[in-house]
């Protein structure tokens, strides 16, 4: 059985994830690590698009003989950094001087937290762009304050590509050997996602909370009236 019947046999086959999921596979079928590594390009500038999915059957297909485990490790590494630094690039036409306009007009956001988050970033952006590859999510819009600091070329794409072979291999490796039951590694790694996601919407809602009960207490402090 091919890796598009795989794809097709344990899904619906109604949603327009699987459908896309569905023609990426084919096209890696068709032309091989190449295609692989296409993939995951689209991948990086579409986070919802499953790595996940698409790692496991390149190894699968590589186990078949359709291309090298070597080649399958190569091209989707290739194919994520691709993917980073056309993120990058979008960080860097954004800028600081843009993103601290655009928080001065978004509700319960300051230009300072702007401010704030490139410090950081530029103390501990090499360890955020290492680790962040083999986060979900994350994985992709790290590129993006990379992209904005203006991380040098060089020291991003040696970080993107360490972290990104690192992740490649795991799910590559997994289709490699499980085979056929490739999608066990996937069903593992959709908790992983899901509790990226629950930390995210905890942080979010933590901020907004924060942020609100200060400006009513400084909305309370400068009322005459409450006096």
């Amino acid at each position: 059985m091919t890796a598009t019947a795989l794809v097709a046999a344990r899904t619906d086959g109604g949603s327009w994830l699987t459908s896309l999921v569905d023609m990426i596979v084919s096209l890696m079928e068709t032309i091989g690590p190449v295609g692989a590594g296409i993939a995951i390009a689209l991948e990086n500038l579409f986070p919802p698009l499953p790595s996940e999915a698409i790692l496991p059957l390149a190894g699968l297909t590589a186990s078949r003989g359709s291309f090298t485990i070597a080649e399958a490790l190569i091209w989707t590494t290739l194919g994520s950094i691709v993917g980073a630094f056309a993120l990058y690039g979008i960080g860097a036409w954004l800028g600081v001087g843009r993103l601290r306009r655009v928080a001065a007009k978004v509700p319960l956001l300051h230009p300072e937290d702007i401010d704030r988050t490139i410090a950081w970033f530029e103390k501990h952006g090499g360890k955020a762009v290492f680790f962040g590859r083999m986060v979900p999510i994350f994985r992709s819009l790290i590129s993006i304050p990379a992209g904005v600091t203006r991380m040098p070329l060089w020291k991003f794409g040696l970080l993107t590509g360490a972290g990104s072979l690192i992740w490649n291999t795991i799910f590559v490796l997994a289709g490699f050997f499980l085979g056929e039951q490739w999608h066990i590694v996937e069903q593992y790694a959709e908790i992983f996602q899901y509790i990226v996601i629950a930390v995210v919407f905890a942080a979010v809602a933590w901020f907004v909370y924060t942020r609100t009960r200060t400006l009513m207490r400084n909305r309370r402090d400068s009322d005459p009236a409450s006096d």
